[in-house]
């Protein structure tokens, strides 16, 4: 009889156990950081306390290194992914994850190749092996229907991973997509940034901010300290060179439902992209948000997760 009790005391307690348990640790690379990174992962941890709601993060080990995953929102809700900009983090979503994780349950990733809490241990040869890098992370989380958002790259990459798992993704929000429906266009702000960079480094990210945000007073300081540190600390990789604007073959193939949103002022993206978008997607809503530039989704945070959080609930 007492051997009973305890079979059914462990079944009990295994039933209890987190999944994730074993992603929980900190590796030696944040609990023992080298010094040019501690000062970045002692900012990522300040921008994270604005979150205003419960989290954990993870630390999955992949083929190519570690995935650093922040998971919040209620375990029994529809799971989406994040896929944040170039040298935002998951940090960058600081705006928008209350909302979110009212119904969803959020995992925000952060990309292996630039800053972050993610860590590579082997080059990553091209494209596609990212994309393999993101499938074998979404098997780890055991994410088998999930929807994706992605923010400037991360929109590229969420196009990319769909095209070949439309059964996995319920739908993509993208949020001003860069390189995915046409090439980023010579504009002002763009001739700007790369007269800048002869400039001191102050002045490169005031100008960079300026160019980006209609509104650079609304980002958070902690934010702002966070992206000027991983400015400095990337250099462009051959990944963000390898990426082009997808073929009218390729998005016309993408049949699940699409949000496409661009900020007025957004100097990646024009309503080009918007009637593309319309023009090419089989099951697409496309639009333009006012008074937003590239970094919608700070500019105009209320607007876009009421947009987000309606188009997700109308996709489940």
């Amino acid at each position: 009889m007492r051997a009973f009790f305890i079979l059914i005391l462990l079944i009990f307690c295994l039933s209890c156990s987190d999944v994730y348990d074993k992603y929980k640790n900190e590796p030696d690379y944040i609990t023992h950081a080298k010094a040019s990174d501690k000062s970045y992962f002692e900012a990522y941890d300040k921008t994270l306390k604005l979150w205003n709601t419960s989290f954990e993060e993870l630390y999955v080990p992949t083929t190519n290194g570690i995935a650093h995953v922040i998971v919040s929102g209620p375990k029994d809700g529809d799971p989406v992914v994040l896929l944040h900009g170039m040298n935002a983090s998951s940090t960058m979503w600081y705006p928008n994850v209350e909302a979110l994780t009212k119904t969803h349950r959020i995992y925000a990733i952060d990309f292996i190749l630039e800053p972050g809490k993610s860590y590579l241990y082997n080059d990553i040869e091209n494209v596609d092996a990212i994309t393999e890098w993101y499938k074998e992370v979404f098997f780890a989380l055991e994410l088998n229907r999930f929807h994706i958002i992605g923010a400037s790259r991360g929109g590229w990459l969420a196009v990319k991973i769909a095209l070949n798992n439309q059964n996995s993704i319920k739908s993509l929000v993208l949020l001003s997509p860069a390189q995915t429906f046409t090439w980023v266009k010579p504009s002002t702000d763009l001739f700007k940034n790369i007269i800048t960079l002869l400039s001191s480094k102050e002045k490169q990210m005031e100008q960079t901010l300026e160019s980006m945000s209609s509104d650079v007073d609304n980002i958070n300081k902690a934010y702002l300290e966070q992206y000027s540190i991983a400015t400095e600390k990337d250099s462009v990789n051959k990944f963000i060179i390898n990426m082009k604007p997808f073929s009218s073959n390729e998005l016309k193939s993408l049949t699940l439902p699409v949000l496409v949103l661009i900020g007025d002022d957004d100097m990646i993206n024009t309503k080009r992209t918007v009637d593309l978008a319309k023009r090419l997607l089989p099951n697409v809503k496309a639009e333009t948000i006012n008074n937003a530039g590239h970094f919608l989704s700070i500019d105009q945070a209320e607007i876009i997760n009421q947009k987000t959080i309606d188009f997700l609930n109308m996709n489940k």
